[in-house]
């Protein structure tokens, strides 16, 4: 009997596939009565955290209340912040997006009034602020793609830190191999399908070429659900 091939063992799951816990443990913007009115505070740390890619903020308010926000490109310790309506548009104040005009860039962004921020905190990530109407805003993301989201909903100004992180090469497979084990789900290094023994894929064989159509159904069983699965069209783009 031949051996199970890589998509069976990653469909059943197991210890080998599961992605490790972040260790996330900052708390984020839950400053309720900063909806209604300004507050002002300034950076205490700067702290990077297990289980993010972005630079954390430790910000302390004039009220002596301490929480955590993902940083902008450009904050430094000891910078003076504000935190809600009648915040000025200046990099790494936080306000609702009815006071931010058009054609401003935002992270951070709550999906949900007082969630803390949902959208755009990935490293050197942002939103633009494309339109306004009486109760909702209408957000460009980082994809390209469109969002609605409430008025009352609170961003900061600027972009999330560490913009030039996936600029720096691994330079080694081993950097490689502990960055994609930690996602969990995925193997590297990955052996294409035609290196393979035909008894352990179905590309394999003799010679390095798969040897038939490597378009599939997507209702193949999982020892053949591999190559393009339900291609849409083959072969080369006509003009």
């Amino acid at each position: 009997m031949s051996r199970r091939i890589d998509s069976q063992r990653r469909g059943k799951g197991g210890p080998a596939f599961r992605a490790r816990k972040g260790g996330k443990e900052s708390r984020y913007l839950t400053l309720r009565e900063s909806k209604n009115k300004l507050i002002k505070g300034h950076v205490v740390d700067l702290t990077k955290e297990p289980g993010r890619n972005t630079v954390m903020a430790r910000i302390l308010t004039e009220n002596n209340d301490e929480f955590f926000s993902v940083a902008a490109e450009g904050l430094f310790i000891g910078e003076e912040i504000e935190i809600g309506k009648g915040a000025s548009i200046e990099i790494g104040n936080i306000l609702p997006l009815r006071d931010v005009p058009e054609g401003c860039p935002v992270f951070n962004i709550e999906l949900v009034p007082g969630d803390g921020g949902a959208i755009a905190r990935s490293t050197g990530s942002f939103a633009i602020l494309v339109s306004k109407d009486d109760s909702k805003a209408l957000l460009k993301l980082p994809s390209g793609k469109t969002k609605q989201v409430p008025l009352d909903s609170r961003a900061t100004i600027g972009c999330a830190s560490g913009g030039e992180r996936t600029e720096k090469p691994f330079v080694k497979a081993g950097k490689k191999f502990y960055q994609v084990k930690a996602k969990g789900g995925r193997i590297f290094p990955v052996t294409r399908g035609v290196a393979k023994n035909a008894s352990t894929h179905p590309f394999g064989g003799e010679q390095h070429h798969a040897g038939k159509s490597k378009s599939v159904s997507r209702h193949a069983p999982p020892g053949r659900k591999v190559g393009q699965i339900a291609s849409k069209r083959t072969g080369r783009k006509k003009r």
